[in-house]
Order: C-alpha cells, then structure tokens, then sequence
C-alpha cells in the first residue's frame, strides 16, 4: 500500500507542477524584471529625484517674484502706517508687496551648480541601467537554477520508474523461485528512497521558483510555470573570444557602474567651482511694489471763509509795529477711499543693485569647499576600486568557466560510464549474476552521474553568459 502512495504521489505531483498557466520564457522573463523588480523601481525614484534637482539649479537662475499681504486691526495710542503720526484711533490697515530679484554675477556658482545637478541626473539614469544589467544577470542565473532543479526532479522521478520496473521484474522472478524474496525487500526499500529524493527535489525546484517569482516581484500565490528550452541549442561563445585582458578593457568603458563613477567624478569637480564662487563677492539686482491702506487716513478736500480775520504776525518799521491780517479760512478733510490710497497716495516702488562680500561666515564657505575637492579624490579612488574589483571579477570568472568546462567535460564521461556499467549490471542482475545491493550501487552511481552532469552544465552554461556580459554589457541570450 505504501509503495503504491508513493508511485501515484510522483505521478500527481508533476501533474499539479504542470497545471494551466502561462509560461515564462527567459528573454521574457529578464525583460519583464528590468521593469518592475522593486530594485529597479527604487534606483528610478532616485533618478527621478535627481531629474527634481537638476530643475531647482535650473530655477536658480530665474528671477525671484514673491507677492504677500496683510491685514489687521490696531488699538490705543499706534502709528498711522499712512502718516506715520501718532493717533489714538482704533486702524483697520492693510498692505501689498511684490518683490523681485535675480542674481546678476556670482562667479558662476549658479552655473556649476546647475551643471553638477545635470551631470549628477545623468549618473542617476546610468545606474538605474546598472540597477537593471545586475537584475537581468540575476535572473537569468535564477532561470538556469531553475531549469537544473526541474532536470534533478525530472531524473529523480526517473529514477522511482527504474526502480519500481525492476521490482516488478524481480517480483516476479521471486515468485517462482528464480530469486530470494531479501531481493524484493531492498528493491522496495530503495524505492522509499528514491521517493524521499524526488520530494526533495521537488522541494528544491519550488524554493528555486519562489526566488525566480521575488525577482519578477510576481504574486507568489499565482501559478507561475517556465518554459523547458531545448539547453543544448543556447549559443556559447568558445573562450578563446573571451580573453579577460580584452574583456576588463571593454568592460571599463561600457559597465554602469564605471560610468556612473565617471560621472560622479565630473559631477563634484562642477560642485568644486561652484563652492569655489561661494566664497567671491556676488551682484544682485532687486526691485520691489507695494502700497498700503489705513482707515484713519484723512486727504485734503479743500477750505471754505470761516468769516474770522486772522492776524498773521507783527512787523516792525521804525519802531512802528504793524499788525497784518488776512481773511480765515477753515481745512477741509476727509476719508480717503480704498483703492485711492492703494492706487495713487500710498503706492511705492523701488529697484536697485546689491552687493554681497562674504568676510567671514564662521568658515562654511571655506569648508563647503574643501569637502567639495574631497568628494572628488573619494569618487576617484572609488573608480580605481571598482576597476580593480571588475578585473578581479573578470579574471575570476574566466577562471571558473575554464574549470566549468572541464568539470562538464569529466562529468558528461562520467555520466556516460554510469550508464554503460548500469546497463551491464541490470542483464547480470537478471540472469542473477550480481546481488541486488551491487545493482542498487550502480543504480545510484548512474543517478549521481547524471544529476552531477546536468549540474555541472547549468554551471558551464552561467559561467560563459557571465563573461558576454562583461563583454556586451548584457547577457546575450
């Protein structure tokens, strides 16, 4: 009864691995990631943020118009903001202002600084390409792990066939007598073996699916099924067109990141002037227009005879005092209007130059600086570091795919001479020349043999799309 479960269970199982859904091929696979693995989202908001800061240099350059206004009541003995005299009136008062100014020279501070932020966005869009070159490489070494854990699952599963066919046929020997019923025991306890290693392996192929499903950034509750190519006809390139030295020269100048790190450089040399024309004199043109109200405000309306004579002073001739008079008249005012006030009695305007001399500010200028020429030796020695670890990285993986292919190389003999002395074996087993233990031995030699080959060539295949994309920058698939 156990081994029955456990054959329909290796039968169920690839079935419900196979059920409906859309297959994933690779190319779809790495182009769908490069536009929506969460780390390609995050380096394009930092790109964007970097586009943001490119428009704000931009801006520095524009002339700055600013409006406000104001309102309220003031009570007891104020100022007139009118006038200018005290009063002891309660005031409604109410002001406008537009101000404007723009910068006229400033030793190009503003034009390094907007030419930093372009460079610097620049730098940001090359490295959502790095950003997305690193995911497509992760994907396809996640695609290849997964196709390797399909072909161990799918050799697994072969392996509960071989071995069940051969108990059925040592069955049958032993019932008539032909072979010790000892013989069918340890056929059927390799049979729970090979059960207990295909379910691994189908643990594994699930484990390597759900970080191919995280790198997509899929939902892991959606059946998700990759397409099986035919892994023979992918094309590898020998390695003699995959020098190191030629690919660390080519890899310098078309990798990302070394870009980036160019860029970066460009960038804080920009950001050295501009902090280098912080610490000069600036010229600043400034202009402005505003008016104000003020409910006490009184305008002159005229004057009427207000019927008195007044005495405007005494003179003196020869000792004659005379005593000048002239008719009086009475002032009239009244409340100016609203829009007269801000129109016309109350409106000033002003326009002039201003001259910045910066003397001492407590050393920020001067800091400002020096950090700014130290940015630009720590970008350098960054280049330098991440040449030196691209060449590293270079030089190791044509090592590894050398190795890689001597490893396929002796593992596909290996393979090959399994399947050879297995064959021989199972006809001495059934003429009853080799013991069942000896058999299972070479049975399980010829499975290690073929999931060692499959592994080791998944590994040639990885090793050879790595150093394509050292030399296009890309994996080439």
């Amino acid at each position: 009864m156990t081994k029955r479960l456990l054959i329909l269970l290796c039968i169920i199982i690839p079935t419900l691995l196979t059920a409906q859904s859309e297959k994933w091929d690779l190319r779809r696979a790495v182009d769908y990631a490069m536009q929506n693995n969460i780390s390609v989202k995050q380096s394009d908001v930092q790109s964007r943020l970097a586009a943001l800061q490119t428009k704000l240099a931009k801006a520095a350059s524009i002339p700055n118009l600013n409006f406000s206004t104001n309102a309220g009541f003031q009570f007891g003995r104020n100022i007139d903001p009118t006038s200018n005299q005290f009063v002891n009136n309660n005031v409604f008062f109410q002001s406008y202002n537009l101000q404007s100014n723009i910068t006229l020279f400033n030793f190009f501070n503003i034009k390094n600084q907007r030419k930093a932020a372009q460079v610097n966005e620049e730098a940001s869009r090359v490295d959502v390409d790095r950003v997305r070159s690193d995911v497509g490489l992760n994907v396809v070494a996640a695609y290849l792990q997964l196709l390797l854990s399909i072909e161990q699952m799918n050799i697994a599963q072969a392996q509960i066939h071989l071995t069940d066919s051969q108990r059925i046929i040592t069955q049958k020997q032993v019932d008539v007598g032909a072979m010790p019923p000892l013989n069918v025991a340890q056929l059927e306890s390799q049979l729970a073996l090979d059960s207990s290693n295909y379910i691994t392996a189908v643990s594994t192929m699930e484990s390597n699916k759900l970080q191919m499903i995280a790198l997509l950034s899929l939902d892991a509750s959606q059946p998700f099924e990759v397409s099986l190519p035919d892994v023979n006809k992918i094309p590898l390139p020998p390695l003699s067109e995959l020098e190191p030295t030629e690919l660390y020269e080519i890899a310098k100048g078309t990798q990302p990141l070394q870009q980036v790190d160019s860029l970066r450089i460009i960038a804080g040399q920009y950001s050295v002037k501009a902090a280098k024309g912080a610490m000069y004199p600036s010229i600043t043109a400034f202009g402005s227009i505003g008016s104000n109200y003020a409910s006490t405000y009184q305008q002159f309306a005229g004057v009427i005879p207000s019927g008195r004579v007044d005495t405007l002073g005494v003179i003196d001739i020869d000792g004659q005092k005379y005593y000048p008079t002239a008719p009086g008249y009475t002032t009239l005012y009244n409340k100016a209007p609203y829009l007269r006030q801000l129109g016309t009695i109350n409106l000033n305007q002003s326009i002039g130059l201003q001259l910045n001399i910066p003397l001492f500010n407590g050393r920020q200028a001067r800091t400002s600086y020096e950090r700014a020429k130290l940015d630009v030796e720590n970008y350098k020695l960054q280049l330098a570091q991440d040449n030196q670890t691209l060449q590293q990285n270079i030089f190791t993986a044509r090592a590894n795919a050398e190795a890689a292919i001597q490893k396929y190389s002796a593992n596909k003999k290996a393979a090959n001479y399994a399947q050879y002395a297995y064959e021989l074996s199972k006809k001495r087993y059934e003429i009853g020349m080799l013991s069942t233990s000896e058999y299972l031995i070479v049975q399980n030699n010829l499975e290690t043999a073929k999931i060692n080959e499959a592994s080791a060539f998944y590994d040639y295949i990885f090793r050879i799309k790595l150093l394509e994309y050292y030399k296009f920058g890309q994996v080439q698939l």
